[in-house]
């Protein structure tokens, strides 16, 4: 793999083939992304927004959980610098993941180091850093084509989903319980992808902790279960590796 140092728009084949495999492995999360999309368009139009203000969050916004904050605020004609204070602590996560990718794609351009920010994805990130987390080499041709095989779909697929709920959504019955389906289609993408123990430890952690914090204003219990399940899993990861020395030690 070689180090690039910008991005073609033209594609040849090598890149082609690479952004080819992130979306092979991201096939599975466009259905929970398209399902979370569209409970959101949905949720967004019957918190009394325009489908014109609905679509043009959505654009801007891209944020699924931040939008689904804002919203009941909306509807109580909350100050308008509390509405972003509420979306900013519920996406401080992405602060996290983006120093986690920052080496891998240090080397880009201002601008296109933005626009892969603002398409980043919670799901992305957590299969790119499952196969290239461990990685000696960063910043290769093959990681940022593969990345990008891996958001760049769940972009479209969340604004097509997200879009069809806020122009369509007035015709699903409203017993049809969208948003619970949609939290079981992302927990049947993540669970397959824990597969060591400082992963399982993350999610256990970061799932009491959001448990714990539902009652917390401003969804801060999921700002406490993001940090939280950081923590855990680094040092679950510090306390293996320490193991694992001890017993190479002793062998």
């Amino acid at each position: 793999m070689k180090s690039v140092q910008g991005v073609s728009w033209w594609p040849d084949l090598p890149r082609r083939q690479y952004f080819r495999n992130g979306f092979r492995d991201a096939v599975s999360a466009l259905l929970a992304t398209s399902a979370w999309g569209f409970v959101t368009g949905i949720a967004m139009v019957k918190s009394g927004l325009t489908e014109f203000m609905a679509a043009l969050m959505t654009l801007t916004v891209y944020a699924g959980s931040a939008q689904l904050t804002a919203l009941p605020l909306i509807e109580a004609v909350t100050p308008l610098w509390l509405i972003f204070l509420a979306g900013t602590i519920v996406n401080v996560r992405f602060v996290i993941f983006g120093a986690a990718l920052f080496p891998y794609f240090a080397h880009l351009p201002l601008m296109k180091r933005i626009v892969t920010g603002y398409i980043t994805t919670d799901v992305g990130f957590v299969i790119f850093m499952a196969r290239y987390g461990d990685a000696r080499a960063r910043g290769t041709t093959e990681q940022l084509w593969y990345y990008l095989g891996l958001v760049v779909p769940g972009w479209f697929s969340w604004m097509i989903a997200s879009m069809l709920g806020i122009f369509l959504g007035g015709y699903v019955p409203s017993g049809w319980s969208l948003e619970f389906a949609a939290t079981l289609a992302l927990l049947a993408i993540v669970i397959p992808l824990v597969k060591t123990r400082p992963m399982m430890v993350c999610c256990l952690v970061a799932g009491a902790i959001a448990w714990i914090g539902q009652p917390l204003p401003l969804r801060l219990g999921l700002l406490a279960a993001v940090l939280g399940g950081v923590v855990a899993g680094v040092v679950a990861e510090r306390l293996q590796q320490a193991a694992h020395g001890r017993r190479k030690g002793r062998a």
